[in-house]
Parts: C-alpha cells; sequence; structure tokens
C-alpha cells in the first residue's frame, strides 16, 4: 500500500465512516457563534471599562482597575470553569452562552486597554477644538475622539478578535463540542492523532486567513478617508 493510499484510507476512516466529518462541520458553528458574541460583549464591556480608567472619579478607577487586573492576572480557562461551574451553576443556559459570556468578559480585560490607550492616542488640542466648537464632553468624545481613536485600535481589536477565535478551543473543558472537542473526539473513536489533528489545524487556519483578509479591507476602507 502506497503513502497516498494510506492517508486516503486513513482519512475515510477519520472523516467519512458514521459521518465524522459532520462533528467537525458541527464544530466550526459553535466556534464562530461563541467567538462572534464573545467579541462583541468584549467590545462593550472593554469600552465602559476603559470609561472607568480614564475617569477621573476614583471610584470608577478603582472598578477599572480590579477588573483589569483580575482578568490579565488569571489563566482563561480559569474564568471559564468558574463562570460555568460557580456563576451560571444554577441557571439554566445553553453551554455556548455562558461560554461566550465568559470569553466576553475575558476579552473586555484586554479591550479595555486597548481602547485606552487608542483615546489617549488622540491629541488632547481634538478635544478642545470640540469644546471650542460648543461640543460638550460626550459629544467631543462621540464625535471627534472616537471616530480617529477606533481607526488607531481596530488593528488591535482584529488581533484580539483572532486571539478570541483560538482561544475557544478550550471550551472542551466544559464539554462543548467545538472544533478541537470534535477532532478530540475523533482521535478518540479512530486511535488516529494525526488526521483529526491535522484537520482541526486546517481548519482553524482557513477560518482565521479568511477572517484577516476581511478585516484587512474594511481597514483599508477606515483608512481611505486619511488619504490626501
Amino acid at each position: 500500500m502506497t503513502f497516498w493510499q494510506k492517508i486516503s484510507e486513513e482519512f475515510v476512516r477519520c472523516f467519512i465512516r458514521e459521518d465524522r466529518y459532520k462533528l467537525l462541520l458541527s464544530g466550526i458553528g459553535v466556534t464562530l457563534k461563541v467567538s462572534l458574541v464573545a467579541v462583541l460583549l468584549g467590545v462593550i464591556i472593554g469600552f465602559f471599562i476603559a470609561v472607568c480608567n480614564l475617569s477621573k472619579k476614583k471610584f470608577l478607577n478603582i472598578i477599572g482597575g480590579i477588573y483589569t487586573d483580575v482578568i490579565r492576572g488569571t489563566p482563561s480557562v480559569t474564568q471559564l470553569m468558574f463562570i460555568y461551574f460557580v456563576v451560571f451553576a444554577a441557571i439554566s443556559l445553553d453551554k455556548w452562552l455562558i461560554c461566550a459570556i465568559a470569553f466576553g468578559i475575558n476579552s473586555g480585560g484586554y479591550v479595555a486597554e486597548i481602547i485606552r490607550a487608542g483615546i489617549l492616542s488622540i491629541d488632547r488640542g481634538q478635544t478642545e477644538a470640540g469644546r471650542s466648537l460648543g461640543l460638550n464632553a460626550r459629544q467631543t468624545m462621540t464625535r471627534i475622539v472616537l471616530p480617529q481613536a477606533i481607526k488607531n485600535i481596530f488593528p488591535a481589536l482584529c488581533n484580539e478578535f483572532i486571539v478570541l477565535i483560538k482561544e475557544t478551543a478550550i471550551v472542551g473543558y466544559v464539554g462543548l463540542m467545538d472544533i478541537q472537542k470534535a477532532g478530540d473526539f475523533i482521535k478518540s473513536a479512530t486511535f488516529s492523532a494525526f488526521m483529526p489533528l491535522i484537520a482541526t489545524a486546517i481548519i482553524y487556519y482557513v477560518i482565521i486567513k479568511l477572517l484577516n483578509i476581511g478585516l484587512k479591507y474594511i481597514e483599508k476602507v477606515l483608512r481611505q478617508s486619511e488619504i490626501r
């Protein structure tokens, strides 16, 4: 039997027999669903935490500081298991939604620093110009500072989204069948590690590659207004 025949037979045994490829297809949907909800939640949380960190009120600074320190100082897998087995232990929610909330909370700690840095990167003169035009603090922030800050922080937010997709590979700890868990299941069922792991790696690579292409296009559109 030639090498390619062995590979072909292994492929059929791992993915075609008993329709095991459907596990991977289902896992892709779970991974994308968890990641999308998590990144949206992370941006919302991150924005409010960034506002707390930039606030002149000491109480808000303390809240933002504690949140950021705890999230960035503890492993994401520990946070996931704590939220799943402790916080939501008595609440009936879908596993994928609990995982999305956990990763959203985790992402919020990192997004907060990205947004804070982006806002601080805008020259103070922009704020002063907005106030001199009669805009209040909120209007100056939403109409002048944030539009410029978004362009600066967009690449970092894209990177956070990509990292988040790869981090969701740990949802198997709470029994959620994502891409990685589906690959592990196939590996256990067939006693073959090579093909399931290669398939898992290829799927993650393709997803992230396509995401990179889409995000770079969006970034290009955002930067068009800067072309003189």
